[in-house]
């Protein structure tokens, strides 16, 4: 049964072209589907309407708080002007909610509000898995919203420089990683715009600019899969300049203008949803009282130290505010035993938060290797504040990068 499968899952995904259906030489992409029912996927694409306002609203808050405190969330100092940069008027051009989807009940993990991978596989390749095993998808529609979406952002940006003429655009990814690399090539196809792609690496930093190669000064840079957490520590080996963050302040100077736009990473922190929390939690008139019961339902008690779990008894999470992948996320009993924790500490330096555990629902998947349990992660898109695509990664209590997509089909009743 195996060797057919693992055959026909090759057969099916080498069809699609620049698509990476194996990752570091395993399995990635799986030849299976999980049905869903209409309500449940309007419930989900609802709770991820309902939490982006409740996010969006924050972002205004946010730019008001003073250094100490968006460093207590978990901000990099150097990173502070640039997060309070208001370039467009979207906060957010392309957004992914992780949830929990379990017995009617929808829980948010975490908003990878400013480098959210996980595109190309829902907005694209979800169809092509639903024709195979012949049923209706989710995601139908989608992918000339997210294309229309990228044009508006693009625009928004080209206006913020109030300059003459035709905008330079430049698409950019660590040319190196397949994953990146074919996600950003995805993303400036479906723009539709005239630009150009250049490697991280490639991209010069003069005094006035950003420039390509070939000497031309960039517009706009749109950068899908670089975290600014990163960008803030690069450090040119030659002259040892710190010119992440002098591409920062570029963006603050409108020198060049960057997608996602700043305030993509201004909610980035998990440190905002500790935010988020205790102000509803002390009954803020900053909510409505709609808002109040929207984050209810949906969000996680979430706190900047476990002594709430540790005094009642209750297992909790902890995760670095910046972190992805599962990277450096313990799970822990009240007592303060380790249940269960990623092996990789990447992101030990950043701040933790900690939040209420919530235990993923398990399925049953099939792989190359046969039948498997994995637990479950939804994820689901925002472009611009619309609800967008929808899917699963499947694969350990603690999703990381070894987990599968599971692609997403339409229960007919």
């Amino acid at each position: 049964m195996t060797t057919s499968h693992r055959e026909n899952r090759k057969h099916f995904y080498q069809s699609i072209p620049d698509f990476w259906h194996d990752l570091y030489d395993m399995e990635y992409a799986l030849l299976d589907i999980k049905m869903e029912s209409r309500d449940t996927i309007a419930s989900i694409r609802e709770a991820s309407r309902r939490v982006y306002t409740i996010y969006h609203k924050t972002a205004e808050l946010l730019r008001e708080l003073g250094d100490d405190t968006l460093i207590e969330l978990g901000f990099p100092k150097e990173s502070l002007a640039y997060i309070r940069f208001k370039s467009i008027p979207q906060e957010c051009m392309i957004g992914r909610f992780d949830f929990v989807v379990r017995e009617g009940e929808i829980k948010l993990l975490e908003f990878n509000s400013d480098t959210p991978t996980f595109i190309k596989e829902l907005y694209h390749v979800n169809e092509k898995v639903c024709q195979y095993f012949e049923c209706p998808d989710p995601n139908e529609g989608f992918e000339g919203l997210l294309a229309k979406e990228l044009k508006r952002g693009l625009l928004s940006s080209w206006k913020s420089l109030q300059r003459e003429g035709e905008a330079k655009i430049v698409f950019t990814s660590h040319a190196d990683h397949e994953e990146d690399y074919q996600t950003t090539k995805y993303i400036q196809k479906l723009a539709g715009v005239p630009s150009e792609y250049v490697s991280l690496d490639k991209l010069q930093i003069r005094h006035n600019g950003l420039y390509t190669p070939n000497g031309e000064r960039i517009d706009i840079l749109y950068r899908q899969t670089y975290p600014v957490e990163h960008l803030v520590d690069d450090m040119d080996p030659l002259t040892e300049e710190y010119v992440g963050r002098e591409l920062m302040q570029m963006v603050v100077d409108k020198k060049v203008a960057v997608l996602n736009p700043p305030s993509a990473f201004l909610l980035q922190s998990k440190g905002v949803q500790a935010l988020i929390w205790g102000l509803h939690e002390e009954g803020s008139t900053f909510y409505t009282d709609e808002e109040h019961e929207w984050i209810s339902r949906y969000f996680l008690p979430t706190y900047l130290d476990p002594e709430h779990f540790e005094e009642r008894g209750i297992t909790y999470v902890q995760k670095p505010a910046f972190g992805r992948e599962g990277d450096t996320v313990k799970i822990f009993e009240a007592t303060g035993k380790i249940l269960l924790e990623d092996k990789k500490e990447t992101y030990k330096q950043t701040l933790p938060v900690y939040q209420q555990f919530t235990p993923l629902p398990a399925s049953s998947i099939i792989t190359d290797d046969g039948q498997k349990d994995a637990s479950l992660m939804l994820g689901s898109f925002i472009i611009n504040g619309h609800p967008g695509a929808i899917g699963i990664r499947a694969g350990n209590a603690i999703t990381d990068n070894e987990s599968f997509f599971l692609p997403v089909g339409l229960q007919e009743k």
